[in-house]
């Protein structure tokens, strides 16, 4: 879940490159939704027996309905900072219990960060 077409477009990629099917992960565009509204699409996504949520930021409004719907679902973790390498390593491990499964994919997310900066050009 995310704003915009964020959502849409970070599923679209995992089907794409993994080749998973719409029952192993959905996207919810956030944005345009009401919170109210928002709570509802989202519980209407919790359909299997294991489910987990992904939000694209923290105390952004996707990430509190999410805490908002969990609230009455407990055994649902909340993942935020959502990316591509995150979503990835959750469609090929998503079988993992969540005590193992919810810390690695943090980690997977984190370690997708990365960057560099120019290095100044050599006086001739």
């Amino acid at each position: 879940m995310a704003h915009g077409s964020l959502a849409e477009g970070l599923v679209g990629a995992v089907r794409r490159i993994a080749g998973v099917t719409s029952e192993a992960l959905c996207g919810i565009p956030g944005g345009e939704l009401g919170r109210r509204d928002l709570c509802k699409r989202i519980l209407a996504e919790l359909t299997g027996p294991r489910n987990l949520i992904f939000t694209d930021l923290p105390s952004g409004s996707c990430h509190l309905a999410a805490l908002i719907v969990t609230r009455d679902n407990p055994g649902v973790p909340v993942m935020t900072g959502v990316n591509l390498p995150m979503l990835l390593d959750f469609v090929f491990h998503r079988r993992l219990g969540f005590d193992e499964l919810v810390p690695r994919l943090a980690e997977k997310g984190r370690a997708a960060i990365g960057g560099n900066r120019p290095r100044p050009v050599a006086a001739p």
